[in-house]
């Protein structure tokens, strides 16, 4: 079981440069878990990608569902004042908290590509080929 923040669901379910070792992180650990932010936060990249034309609007909802099934049962409410207190601590925003919050939670490892994550939480957090590679 593993913390996955929203890029690399983006990565794994959008097909690009760095959708590859995204597949290899779920190889290794398919039992994703995230909090339900992940949802707003792909919902997003989506709509990127259908305003400059990479995806279609069929594309995007099939997209959408397939990740959303992925995650049926591994979805999570967040402490609000874990995630307020871990913000007012550090420098992440209260989006970034809300992973690592749940990754504490849980006990497990946030994989995770955001710098400023990886850097203040270098024993919960991990990157994808650090992950891999362990």
């Amino acid at each position: 079981m593993i913390v996955v923040d929203s890029n690399v669901v983006a990565y794994y379910w959008v097909n690009g440069p760095l959708t590859k070792i995204a597949q290899r992180v779920q190889a290794k650990d398919p039992e994703w878990h995230a909090p339900i932010l992940w949802r707003s936060e792909m919902r997003s990249v989506l709509t990127g990608y259908m305003r400059d034309g990479s995806l279609n609007g069929a594309q995007i909802a099939r997209v959408m569902s397939a990740a959303e099934e992925s995650f049926a049962g591994r979805e999570h409410i967040v402490s609000s004042d874990k995630v307020l207190k871990l913000a007012g601590e550090t420098s992440l925003s209260a989006y970034d908290c809300e992973f690592v919050v749940l990754a504490s939670t849980l006990g497990v490892p946030l994989v995770t590509a955001d710098k400023a994550v990886l850097k203040a939480f270098p024993d919960r957090a991990l990157t994808m080929h650090q992950f891999v590679e362990r």
